[in-house]
């Protein structure tokens, strides 16, 4: 069982946009800006010279480069930045995974979190039920293995017994888990099996709803506590006019058709999650805010977090907080273009927040 040590400074992360997800013009491809090795190691690198303390690496098959494949390459071109490795429960040979992630955290020093993702497999449909059981048994099993423990394990969809690999030895400690997901079986597994569990954009009030909602269910049902992560854009210049107007420069070019492409193109998306996305985009305003500096217009162009915080400095910062009062503990923000924003909010929000690396603070 993992405990937060320190739950009152705030993770503050940023994206690695992996999944072809860089954009000027929302729904408007550039060559540039297209993932690959060379701009998503530049994003990386400007949020490590910057001072984040993570950075989330997505997972899409049919979007983008291959996360773990970049997380070794990266692990040695970076210096304090911790590498959220988003990883595919199902996806490939359990204890092979593990090697794998042990081998990256030494190449990292210590600096691997792990992103679990419990969306289908690329050529396969699983129900919801069976699928979620998978992504319960491979947590398990993977923790145990990442800590240096034998597995004697015998399920639904893993079945092993042997003992770790020399890599992995009885001192070795499990990275924390991220998990997110808004269906009961998700959250359930969540309760049981994540350190943290991520929640996308929505109101203030319905982010302190699902904190109070997931804090229950972790302590009632399993004894356990958890950190919670908000994933959301950003944008922030240094007035609010200029943000609202970068807001609206972002979606200048963008036609419904072509949202609706970019949005299904996701394996997720039919999930709960993205369908509260939609919801919170057709309660916002015309102007596509749903209330003070939360607006839901980047959602138009893709799947999954749909909503931007969107002001000046002191409107972001203090937007942040109110999350933070709500229990966040933890943010993965992004903005387009992901390397320009990223020095944006550096420059102005980043200094005046206080923050530290997240893996430090859990023990088990």
């Amino acid at each position: 069982m993992s405990s937060v040590s320190n739950p009152n400074i705030p993770e503050i992360s940023w994206f690695g946009a992996l999944c072809d997800d860089d954009y000027e013009f929302l729904g408007q491809p550039d060559p540039a800006l297209a993932s690959s090795w060379a701009h998503c190691s530049d994003i990386v690198q400007t949020a490590d010279r910057n001072g984040f303390d993570n950075v989330l690496l997505p997972s899409g098959y049919t979007l983008g480069i291959d996360s773990t494949s970049f997380a070794a390459g990266i692990a040695t071109q970076t210096e304090q930045i911790n590498l959220l490795l988003a990883v595919r429960m199902g996806e490939m040979h359990l204890p092979q995974l593990a090697r794998q992630l042990a081998t990256i955290d030494q190449m990292a020093e210590g600096r691997l979190t792990i992103n679990i993702i419990s969306s289908d497999i690329p050529g396969e449909a699983l129900d919801s039920a069976p699928r979620y059981q998978r992504t319960r048994e491979w947590m398990q099993v993977l923790r145990q293995l990442l800590n240096g423990e034998p597995i004697d394990f015998h399920g639904e969809f893993v079945d092993l017994q042997l003992d770790p690999p020399r890599l992995i030895g009885p001192e070795s400690t499990c990275a924390p888990f991220y998990f997110g997901g808004f269906s009961p079986a998700a959250k359930d597994v969540a309760a049981a099996e994540a350190d943290v569990f991520l929640t996308w954009p929505d109101t203030v009030a319905s982010v302190g709803d699902t904190v109070q909602e997931m804090t229950t269910l972790a302590a009632d049902t399993y004894e356990r506590e958890l950190i919670y992560g908000l994933r959301a854009h950003v944008i922030v210049r240094e007035t609010e006019a200029e943000a609202r107007a970068a807001a609206e420069q972002l979606v200048s070019k963008l036609d419904a058709d072509t949202g609706d492409a970019i949005r299904k193109k996701s394996l997720d998306a039919a999930s709960f999650g993205v369908a509260r996305q939609a919801a919170l985009r057709d309660t916002a305003a015309d102007d596509g805010f749903v209330e003070e500096n939360l607006w839901t217009g980047v959602g138009r162009a893709r799947s999954g977090a749909g909503a931007a915080i969107v002001g000046n400095p002191d409107q972001v910062a203090a937007k942040l907080r109110a999350y933070q009062e709500v229990g966040i503990g933890a943010f993965i923000l992004s903005g387009y273009t992901h390397a320009t924003e990223c020095d944006l909010f550096a420059e102005h929000v980043l200094p005046n927040i206080d923050h530290a690396a997240l893996k430090p603070r859990f023990t088990h």
